[in-house]
């Protein structure tokens, strides 16, 4: 099980600048942190899709991105080529996350010789080569460059979801798991032919992410992405899987006691209620960054409603926090702090300690700090399982 601490991005270096920054003034502490906590949102991820006309690129990068193919943003799609040149499309919610729809390899303006250099590999941070069909000399030619250039590459076979109903329909006695098997293996022994050491090949449908690899997909990038890059990656995934929507909780979970500590010497305001101010402003954006991070905002949902076929009023409906769909304002905040005293309130000094002392931040200094701390966890449970709710009521 993951704990807070394994999905921090302040590294124990970074813990160390803090410090020492606080032993100077806390106003400098917190400045400190502010330049992590900005610098964390703001790391680029840029992630590089190339495969053939009619691999399903675009749709692909649609799909991660949570929009359809026929959204404002969408990256074309049609049965001729619509990639002529490197595109870049921006995650709807996070601009530091870019999916790059690539020309295909081999094509007459982007010949296999000198392709990498050609699409600017070197502002990618991998690579996913799709196929809609077997993997071909040119996509091992390009997989084994990126290799040589010290860059990781993932073989996706994509259109999974036509393939097993194709084979549904021929076979009398179809048997999902073995269809899959055999496509699976197909694609790898290709690969094996041309050269590639123990390639490990996705099967994923665009159209249905949460079937199939998608999550194996999802597991290995994480697993293989600097430390640094992790977050960004969690926070753009789609809602696809209660995993996914735990994963993301415990990315935001790691960052509550640095905004928490920031809280210490902000622009604190009473709460009916409660011993000790809140920083409200503070409290609004954090948790405005959750409501869209979880995919619980206006557009987003409506996005889903088309995709999912499940009406928007009905995915509205089955979230209990208040903040979903809706504009979050201070005087929101203020109401649900109000209602929220009696927890916030519960709170003693031994806890405060051991949530800031590990930082430097004086006890004394601290509970204002505390309470927001209680505050963003309690908030961050609220929309989290709002997430939950309306990814179970999508896919049923």
């Amino acid at each position: 099980m993951a704990t807070e601490d394994q999905w921090s991005f302040i590294t124990s270096e970074q813990q160390m600048h803090i410090k020492t920054a606080i032993e100077k003034s806390l106003a400098e502490g917190v400045v400190k942190i502010n330049e992590y906590l900005e610098e964390q949102n703001n790391t680029p991820l840029n992630i590089a899709i190339t495969g053939e006309c009619g691999s399903g690129k675009s749709t692909f990068i649609n799909a991660f991105r949570g929009i359809n193919d026929s959204d404002e943003g969408a990256a074309p799609t049609g049965v001729v080529e619509t990639t002529t040149e490197v595109k870049a499309y921006p995650h709807p919610n996070l601009p530091n996350v870019t999916l790059w729809d690539l020309p295909g390899v081999g094509t007459p303006n982007f010949p296999a010789d000198g392709y990498l250099e050609k699409v600017g590999f070197e502002r990618f941070d991998f690579f996913i080569i799709i196929t809609a069909c077997r993997f071909k000399e040119n996509d091992v030619r390009l997989a084994l460059e990126i290799r040589r250039m010290g860059k990781k590459f993932y073989f996706l076979r994509s259109k999974i979801d036509f393939d097993i109903s194709n084979e549904e329909r021929r076979q009398s006695n179809f048997d999902r798991q073995e269809t899959l098997k055999v496509i699976r293996e197909n694609c790898t022994e290709g690969l094996l032919d041309q050269g590639i050491e123990a390639p490990q090949v996705f099967l994923v449908s665009s159209f249905e992410l949460h079937l199939f690899d998608f999550h194996l997909l999802e597991e290995t990038l994480e697993r293989e992405l600097p430390a640094h890059k992790r977050n960004a990656f969690v926070y753009a995934l789609p809602n696809i899987s209660k995993e996914i929507i735990k994963k993301k909780k415990e990315a935001y979970q790691g960052q509550i006691k640095y905004h928490a500590a920031v809280s210490s010497v902000g622009a604190a305001v009473p709460i009916p209620g409660l011993s000790v101010a809140v920083d409200v402003a503070l409290v609004k954006k954090v948790v405005e960054d959750y409501v869209t991070g979880f995919g619980l905002d206006e557009r987003s949902l409506r996005r889903l409603a088309d995709s999912s076929g499940v009406p928007y009023s009905e995915l509205v409906s089955v979230m209990t926090s208040q903040l979903g769909a809706t504009t979050i304002t201070l005087e929101l905040i203020q109401r649900l702090l109000s209602q929220l005293a009696k927890e916030v309130a519960l709170m003693v000094a031994e806890e405060v300690s051991r949530f800031f002392i590990v930082i430097g931040i004086p006890v004394a200094m601290c509970l204002s700090g505390y309470a927001t701390y209680r505050v963003l966890h309690f908030l961050l449970d609220q929309v989290a399982d709002d997430a939950q709710r309306v990814f179970e009521k999508a896919v049923k």
